[in-house]
């Protein structure tokens, strides 16, 4: 069919169902969605934006999900010979190159293909990897949330998805629903000690991603500050010893970028506790840095990555317990370079970051000095904070006093 048929008949149905749901003639739908009584569905199949808010509106749906059912993608049409285990294999090979878009791919494939209900939770999560490498954190959480509905599941597959939906929700910054699940995930294996490398994993990641949450939470419960502290301590340190011992007996060095993303994390957490000097910190952010002078040069992955999130724990550390000229100064450094490794990895979790406390540090300047530091943009930046803003709905409003008070510098 047609694709533009088919999307005229999408789009007529949603009309008809709105009608029904509002017990409206046919005139009445007109009139509330402000459109000619012959007119309602216009023959390109092509909706304009006003006829999808009215449809929402009326149908009490999302307009994103009203826009996403009616511009569907048709079903695919697998190819002979092809079977879930032979597309799963090449899902994996998609990952392992980051090539996120052809995983996406891989995972739409594995959904055509997929026979039982572990075999279409698997497939989710192949398409729940895929937007999370690029950034598309809010899909990524969809798909995991679907997968997790589905049954039956084996252990092992149920508990993998579990922790990628933590990491989905930390991402977000859903910090409650993080730390609800990861606590649900530690408490399991306190009961029961993992088995075998998946589950072991599984506890790191658990135990990683709680401390994380408690961490976070030192800002936003600043009452409960040293009790949270306390308990993202005990966390990561844990974390970090389990991700360093995995690395060792596994010879799988991304395990020892992560236990190092832990260390860091604990730099913060001393200093909120009293048991490091806030600017003893600053100092050993700054040294280790070294090692990423231009992170051009140095392979992209867990280790890089780590790094990055120095910066940010560096900055946490500057916005809570430094003063100026202290404060500007390491907020300058650990900012740039923390843009710098999220440019090389495509980071998009480390940009919201990285603009968010760049954006502090330069209200914070203009109101203690009167001075209004310029922010000058090139296309490439104002389209990274543009992807930014999509992929992160609380860093909207930042986003948006950003690109207000910017000089944005077009190319010649």
């Amino acid at each position: 069919m047609n694709p533009n048929v088919a999307r005229r008949d999408r789009l007529s149905r949603f009309v008809d169902l709105a009608r029904v749901y509002r017990g409206w003639s046919r005139q009445e739908l007109a009139s509330n969605l402000g459109r000619d009584l012959s007119k309602v569905v216009p023959d390109s199949g092509n909706p304009k934006l006003d006829l999808v808010v009215a449809l929402a509106d009326a149908l009490d749906w999302n307009v994103g999900d009203v826009a996403q059912c009616v511009w569907e993608a048709p079903p695919l049409v697998l190819v002979p010979g092809e079977d879930f285990a032979a597309l799963d294999a090449q899902a994996i090979e998609s990952h392992r190159a980051g090539d996120w878009r052809g995983l996406i791919a891989g995972g739409r494939r594995l959904l055509a293909s997929a026979n039982t209900p572990a075999e279409r939770a698997r497939a989710l999560n192949r398409l729940s990897g895929g937007h999370d490498g690029l950034g598309r954190y809010s899909k990524s959480l969809e798909c995991l949330r679907d997968a997790l509905s589905l049954t039956p599941l084996t252990p092992q597959l149920e508990l993998m998805l579990r922790v990628n939906l933590v990491g989905a929700h930390y991402a977000l910054w859903h910090v409650i629903e993080a730390r609800a699940t990861a606590r649900e995930l530690v408490d399991r294996f306190e009961m029961r000690p993992p088995n075998g490398r998946v589950e072991r994993v599984a506890q790191a990641f658990s135990l990683m991603y709680r401390g994380h949450c408690a961490r976070r939470a030192i800002t936003t419960c600043t009452e409960d500050a040293h009790r949270n502290a306390n308990e993202a301590c005990a966390d990561l340190e844990r974390a970090g010893t389990l991700f360093s011992a995995l690395a060792r007996e596994f010879g799988d060095d991304s395990y020892g970028g992560v236990a190092n993303t832990c260390r860091g994390a604990l730099l913060e957490v001393h200093c909120t506790l009293g048991l490091l000097d806030p600017l003893d910190a600053v100092s050993t952010i700054t040294e280790a840095l070294g090692g990423v002078e231009d992170p051009l040069l140095a392979p992209p992955g867990d280790w890089l990555e780590s790094y990055g999130w120095w910066c940010i724990f560096g900055c946490n550390v500057a916005v809570r317990h430094l003063d100026d000229p202290h404060f500007h100064r390491a907020m300058a450094i650990f900012t740039n370079k923390a843009i710098e490794i999220a440019d090389r990895l495509g980071n998009w979790s480390l940009r919201e970051r990285a603009f968010s406390l760049e954006q502090m540090r330069r209200e914070r300047l203009e109101k203690s000095t009167g001075f209004e530091a310029e922010w000058i943009l090139d296309e490439e930046d104002v389209r990274t904070i543009a992807g930014t803003m999509g992929r992160f709905p609380s860093f909207r409003e930042t986003g948006w006093r950003i690109l207000a008070d910017a000089r944005i510098v077009e190319k010649v």
